[in-house]
């Protein structure tokens, strides 16, 4: 174990599921999330975040971990990594454990690691509640799990979003309702219950905390508490902007709906209903996934309020981040994520609190920031040495990337994995590469590797293709090869790495 010391700061991690960079009120004059923005008036905003894969097993295994999905294994949501003995680097948890932290975490973890185990590890955290069933596949040894504690709750729960499909995802889902629960009968309302109780009864003043609240939503299903919906207004909610093109062609969504034959249905069903609505009634499902944003704005303001009675903020590093994007209805009524588009990809991420310093307060960074940082940032915060294997870098340090990277792998549900596709991302520029068809043959057809080139500042939808383009040729190239050595010099520190020397070839 480390040794402990008063320098180290209460480390405070908040998240959401599937909550769109833009809806935050510092970007979303619309959205209602003073808390988020208060945390933004007193950090950094990394304007220009994004995940490693738009879902959410890959994403939070990648960020928890400090690798790519590419590097980790795990690249869709029916994957994970299910034994303790071989993983491939220390979890986030466990790492500020072992530098003497109290460490405690609330919801959503989704690290698909129950798969014919009895008891699946918390990975670190020595307090933990779950707003699931035991049978849902998310259980955690040790846990609080609410089907457990409040089963009739749980029961309601999922009796009012009967209808809204598997992950809460079909039309109804998004459609959403207005909700009659209590809300402590919804899985995040009693998530942040448990939460409020423990920093109330079960904190450690002998040593410091890292406290995670990690919620399920924005994610839909969209049955939203009434006084969160009456929060906006119907007639101000903006209509979502729709490309000139009917037709998704030539793009890796496009391969991707031709792999996967269930994956198009799925989409093209939203679409025949939406296409049907009123424009009022398509943006009910905006109203109702930004009123889905405050509702969990308000919980993160009340433990935040408690810990600062607590005197755990004198001395705190806050960290807020979603895990991925959603479409939201874009590119023709697309929604959920599956793809490489920056409503996908772009995370909300803001390192704040009173461990910042303050004339960086009310700051952007518009460095090319990813998920994979946080473990560093973190691991040095808690003031050990961080693992030289490790791609991601310390966001309160001074390296800058050129840029940064994405890789997304299909859906895995009912297709086989899709050819990689992959994005390095400028504040500028995009460039995604793709090969149509699965990956069990890809290594024989990359001759028949496609892109797409769209430049951001002028076509922040990515209507607009250009890697045809000879205009562009000199960018594109240049990005290519960029993508290339970032992958190569990443893949060739880790997971796995021997050398007579140890690791003192990457210090």
């Amino acid at each position: 174990m480390a040794n402990q010391t008063k320098e180290q700061p209460t480390i405070i991690f908040l998240m959401t599921d599937q909550q769109r960079w833009d809806c935050i009120g510092k970007y979303n004059a619309h959205i209602h999330t003073p808390n988020i923005d208060k945390l933004a008036e007193k950090g950094i905003t990394f304007n220009q975040a994004v995940c490693q894969s738009p879902m959410c097993v890959p994403s939070r295994s990648s960020m928890m971990l400090g690798y790519y999905p590419s590097q980790l294994g795990v690249r869709t949501n029916y994957g994970g990594l299910f034994d303790e003995s071989r993983l491939p680097s220390e979890p986030l948890p466990a790492i500020l454990q072992r530098a003497g932290y109290q460490t405690a975490g609330f919801g959503k973890t989704h690290w698909n690691h129950g798969q014919g185990v009895e008891e699946p590890d918390t990975r670190g955290f020595e307090v933990r509640a779950v707003g699931l069933s035991r049978a849902s596949g998310h259980y955690e040894a040790g846990a609080i799990m609410m089907g457990d504690v409040n089963p009739e709750a749980l029961e309601a729960y999922h009796r009012e979003t009967a209808s809204f499909g598997g992950g809460e995802e079909n039309s109804n889902g998004y459609i959403g309702l207005t909700s009659t629960l209590p809300l402590n009968h919804h899985r995040d309302g009693w998530v942040a219950e448990q939460a409020l109780s423990f920093i109330d009864e079960g904190l450690d003043a002998s040593r410091p905390l890292f406290f995670y609240l990690s919620f399920l939503k924005p994610h839909a299903g969209l049955n939203v508490p009434k006084e969160f919906e009456d929060l906006y207004d119907l007639e101000q909610i903006p209509d979502i902007p729709q490309p000139p093109w009917e037709v998704e062609e030539n793009t890796h969504l496009q391969a991707t709906d031709d792999l996967n034959a269930n994956s198009k249905e799925v989409y093209l069903e939203k679409k025949r209903i939406w296409e049907q609505m009123s424009p009022l009634e398509q943006r009910r499902t905006t109203l109702r996934y930004w009123a889905n944003c405050s509702w969990l704005d308000h919980y993160f303001g009340l433990a935040l309020d408690k810990l600062e009675q607590q005197g755990r903020l004198d001395h705190a590093l806050i960290v807020f981040v979603s895990d991925h994007g959603e479409m939201l209805g874009e590119r023709r009524y697309r929604f959920n994520k599956y793809n490489l588009y920056d409503s996908s990809v772009r995370v909300p991420m803001i390192l704040s609190g009173s461990y910042i310093q303050q004339h960086k307060w009310g700051t952007e960074d518009e460095r090319p920031a990813e998920l994979i940082d946080l473990v560093p940032t973190l691991t040095a915060a808690a003031g050990l040495e961080r693992n030289p294997m490790l791609p991601g870098f310390d966001l309160l340090g001074e390296t800058v990337r050129r840029g940064s990277f994405c890789e997304f792998h299909g859906k895995g549900v009912t297709a086989p994995h899709s050819a990689p596709v992959y994005m390095w991302r400028t504040k500028e520029w995009k460039l995604i590469l793709y090969i149509d068809g699965a990956v069990r043959d890809a290594a024989a057809r990359v001759d028949e590797t496609k892109g797409e080139l769209y430049h951001l500042g002028k076509d922040a939808g990515e209507w607009h293709n250009l890697y045809g383009d000879d205009q562009y040729a000199r960018i594109r190239e240049r990005l290519k090869t960029e993508l290339l050595m970032h992958l190569a010099s990443a893949w060739s520190k880790g997971p796995f790495f021997y050398d007579k020397g140890g690791l003192q070839a990457l210090q």
